[in-house]
């Protein structure tokens, strides 16, 4: 019996890894179709000063805060996703607390938004406020943190600086529009919701590449 362990240990979670993968994929697929589509079909709205916030009431806005709840459990099942795929090394809680807190937090602005503006208008205004910066701050903190853990990974150290380069200018950006005020307007909060969005996309692809390796190798 040789002590030598694998160079490369692959996690036997393919399944469990590929099904979070498809989730995360179709969730943000559906969620950049609607919220793109509501651009051009809400003319009541001006699309470079409306923040996406404001299509969550009015035509379709039941359509939207759907799909931010879709997007909420796509962001949790991508976390738990790469946790279980990336070898026990590269592993962290930190990603998937922050990713999970900043789906719950978006699901609070979808939540808040059907009711509380009728019920309880100025609690509202704040509950809508501190979900939206929660879910802002967590889920980009959480992909930063996460793009830090592939490199621990050989298999996915090679997605590294792809992940890092776009998960540090999503932080970038986000506290440009937040702290400089020609930056505050609703085409550039798009712009972030659309990069962030587009790396869950290609995270779930990725994870989704990598749990068909992984099932391909179990099966030998």
């Amino acid at each position: 019996m040789s002590d030598t362990a694998p160079l490369h240990p692959e996690p036997l979670h393919g399944g469990a890894a590929g099904l979070a993968a498809r989730l995360a994929i179709l969730g943000a697929l559906l969620f950049l179709g609607v919220a793109g589509g509501l651009q051009l079909v809400r003319d009541d709205l001006a699309w470079q000063q409306a923040t996406l916030s404001q299509y969550l009431r009015g035509p379709y806005g039941l359509l939207l805060r759907t799909m931010y709840c879709l997007l909420a459990v796509a962001i949790v099942a991508l976390a738990m996703g790469l946790y279980v795929q990336l070898a026990p090394r590269a592993r962290s809680a930190a990603p998937v607390l922050l990713l999970c807190t900043g789906a719950l937090a978006l699901t609070g602005v979808a939540i808040g938004d059907s009711w509380l503006p009728q019920v309880a208008p100025d609690f509202h205004l704040m509950f809508h406020h501190v979900c939206a910066i929660t879910a802002f701050l967590c889920v980009v903190s959480g992909m930063v943190v996460q793009a830090w853990r592939f490199r621990l990974d050989a298999a996915w150290r090679r997605h590294f600086p792809l992940a890092a380069t776009w998960s540090a200018a999503c932080f970038a950006l986000l506290w440009v529009h937040a702290l400089w005020p020609p930056a505050g307007r609703g085409w550039v909060q798009k712009l972030l919701i659309a990069l962030i969005v587009a790396a869950m996309l290609l995270a779930g692809t990725w994870l989704h590449q990598a749990a068909r390796r992984a099932d391909g190798g179990a099966g030998r």
